[in-house]
């Protein structure tokens, strides 16, 4: 069943415009189909349509579910925009449907793009979500300079890798890095890498230089396959004390 997005929909039954539309003008649904929405919170309603207004459908709520994420550790993503924005925007589309927790755009000295608009990232994220099965939405910040990015304050625990393409620079693998069910932050560079200069202010934060493996790779190719990373050494962990 096709699932819509509606934030408020515990404490204002009605669908949002756009997905309102959707679901009439589209979809044709009418009173007294059976729909479901999440909230982005980590909630699925299984409600049942009752007015067919294209601009705000009401519906009535049947069932509230819990569907928590599969994953233990809460797990952020920080990279540079890349030149063109469709690579970031899938990257973000893919991100969601891996399972991440935060997604932080961070402008460094080497990035050919500046800037990127979160609401357009959001949008990309809420659509990964319905599709992949989801009910949690992960944060989309707005893009921050790498400096306010390094100065933020951890969580107890939480490891910080920063994935680097020089070979001078000691490197450990993030899959051996890595501690299972630990709170994460992985940090990409822009196509032109990190300055020196920011690999060490990463590194005076507390950033473990970090190899993603042997293949050289795109920005978004990076970020995808370290948070796949991070995934796959938690499952790794759950099956063998299994």
């Amino acid at each position: 069943m096709i699932r819509f997005y509606a934030p408020d929909i515990e404490h204002n039954p009605v669908l949002p415009p756009e997905e309102s539309a959707h679901a009439v003008r589209v979809l044709r649904r009418r009173p007294g189909d059976d729909i479901e929405a999440v909230d982005g919170k980590g909630y699925l309603y299984r409600c049942r349509l009752v007015t067919d207004d294209p601009r705000g459908a009401v519906v009535e709520i049947a069932e509230r579910v819990a569907l928590p994420k599969v994953w233990k550790p809460t797990i952020t993503i920080a990279v540079a925009p890349t030149k063109h924005a469709d690579r970031i925007e899938w990257l973000v589309e893919k991100l969601v449907e891996i399972g991440v927790d935060r997604i932080v755009p961070v402008r460094c000295s080497r990035s050919e793009r500046k800037d990127i608009k979160p609401e357009r990232l959001t949008r990309i994220a809420v659509s990964a979500m319905k599709q992949s099965l989801k009910a949690l939405l992960p944060v989309v910040e707005p893009t921050v300079s790498l400096d306010k990015f390094l100065s933020e304050p951890l969580s107890e625990g939480e490891q910080c890798f920063v994935g680097y393409c020089d070979a001078e620079t000691e490197r450990r693998l993030l899959a051996q890095a890595y501690t299972p069910e630990s709170d994460v932050r992985i940090l990409i560079g822009p196509e032109g890498d990190f300055s020196p200069e920011e690999i060490e202010a990463a590194r005076r934060a507390g950033y473990v230089p970090v190899t993603m493996g042997d293949n050289r790779l795109r920005t978004e190719t990076a970020a995808l396959v370290g948070c796949d990373t991070i995934h796959i050494v938690n499952q790794c962990q759950i099956h063998s004390s299994n």
